[in-house]
C-alpha cells in the first residue's frame, strides 16, 4: 500500500492538515484502501494551529523515512525545526514524492527543495515567498504546480485539487473521481487554473451557470455553440461569457475543451474503445483532433497515454 506521511509544522492550519486525510482515505482501488496516511511532526504531542483549536499528533518524523509520498502543511510564519528540514531532504534524496499545501511551500523552500523550481502558495503570500526565497520561481496565480516530482498547492481548497491530482496520477481518473465523490468535493481541476476569482459566487440568487454546465457535460459528444449554452442559460452570449469567467475563470469554449479532453482521458484510461470512438464520444471529433489535443496538453499521443495510464479496461 502506498504510504503517505503528512508533516505538520507548527503553527499549522487545521483545514490544511485535514485535506490529505479526507482525500486519500477516500481513495480506493478494487474496493480496498489505496493509501495509508500517517500524520507526524518534529515534536509529537500538542501542535498549535492558526485560528482554531490545537491538534494532537502522536507520531514523530520516523514516519517520513518509510513514506512513498511526503506532504508538508504549515508554516509560513516561523522557521521549521532543523529535524524537519533534514527529514525532508533525506526523503527527497531517497526518491519520495514531495508535496506541500499552502504555506507548506515555505518549509520546502527553507529546506532548499524548491531552488530553481516552479512553486506556488496562497496568492496572498506569494510575494513573501518570492522575497524570502529568490531562488524559487513563484507562480502566484495557479492552483498547484508540479516540477520534477515536487508539488506545491495554493491555499485552502487548492490543496484538495493537488491531492486529487496525486490520486489520478497514481490510480487513474476513475479512482480520483470516486475519491472526489466520496469526499463530496468537486472533481480535480487543472493546476494551471487561476486561484483567484474576482466573483466566485453569482451576485443574485438563481444566476449561477451550474445547471448549464451540468447540461453541457451530458452532451459533450454533441456540437455545442455559445448560442446553445446561452439559450439554455436564458441569457445573452455576452452575459454568458462574463458569468462563465466569473464562476470558472475560463471562457465557455475553454471550459468545454477542457471537459472534452478530460472525458477523453477517462475513456482512454478505463475503456478499450478505438481512438475514433474516444474522439467522438468526448466531443473532440476525429482521432487526429484527439491526438493534437493530447500532444498539446500532455506531450504524449493517445496511444502512449493509454499504455501508461490504463487501469481497468472495460
Amino acid at each position: 500500500m502506498h504510504r503517505i506521511a503528512v508533516v505538520a509544522v507548527r503553527p499549522v492550519m487545521s483545514f490544511d492538515l485535514s485535506i490529505p486525510l479526507m482525500v486519500f482515505n477516500s481513495a480506493e482501488v478494487d474496493g480496498r484502501p489505496a493509501y495509508e496516511v500517517v500524520v507526524c511532526t518534529a515534536e509529537p504531542g500538542i501542535v498549535p494551529t492558526v485560528g482554531g483549536p490545537d491538534v494532537v499528533v502522536p507520531d514523530g518524523l520516523d514516519a517520513v523515512a518509510g513514506a512513498d509520498t511526503v506532504i508538508v502543511t504549515g508554516s509560513g510564519g516561523e522557521d521549521a525545526p532543523q529535524a524537519t528540514l533534514t527529514a525532508l531532504r533525506r526523503a527527497a534524496e531517497a526518491g519520495s514524492r514531495i508535496a506541500s499545501i499552502c504555506t507548506g511551500a515555505f518549509v520546502l523552500a527553507q529546506a532548499g527543495l524548491l531552488d530553481g523550481r516552479r512553486a506556488t502558495t496562497h496568492w496572498g503570500l506569494a510575494a513573501d515567498l518570492a522575497r524570502r526565497y529568490p531562488a524559487v520561481d513563484v507562480q502566484a496565480d495557479v492552483l498547484y504546480v508540479e516540477d520534477d516530482g515536487i508539488l506545491t498547492s495554493a491555499g485552502a481548497a487548492a490543496g484538495i485539487d493537488l491531492c486529487l491530482h496525486v490520486v489520478r496520477v497514481d490510480h487513474g481518473a476513475a479512482a480520483a473521481n470516486m475519491a472526489a465523490r466520496l469526499a463530496v468535493v468537486a472533481p480535480v481541476r487543472p493546476g494551471g487554473q487561476s486561484q483567484f476569482i474576482e466573483a466566485p459566487l453569482p451576485p443574485e440568487r438563481g444566476t449561477s451557470l451550474a445547471a448549464t454546465r451540468a447540461w453541457a457535460l451530458e452532451r459533450l459528444d454533441q456540437p455545442l455553440t455559445l448560442s446553445d449554452l446561452a439559450r439554455h442559460a436564458g441569457t445573452s452570449i455576452r452575459t454568458l461569457t462574463r458569468r462563465f469567467h466569473a464562476e470558472t475563470t475560463l471562457s465557455p469554449l475553454q471550459w468545454l475543451l477542457h471537459q472534452r479532453v478530460e472525458r477523453a482521458r477517462l475513456l482512454l484510461e478505463t475503456t478499450s474503445l478505438p481512438m475514433d470512438l474516444v474522439a467522438r464520444d468526448s466531443g473532440l471529433g476525429t482521432a487526429d483532433s484527439l491526438r493534437q489535443h493530447l500532444v498539446r496538453r500532455f506531450g504524449v499521443t493517445p496511444t502512449a497515454y493509454r499504455a501508461s495510464f490504463t487501469r481497468s479496461p472495460a
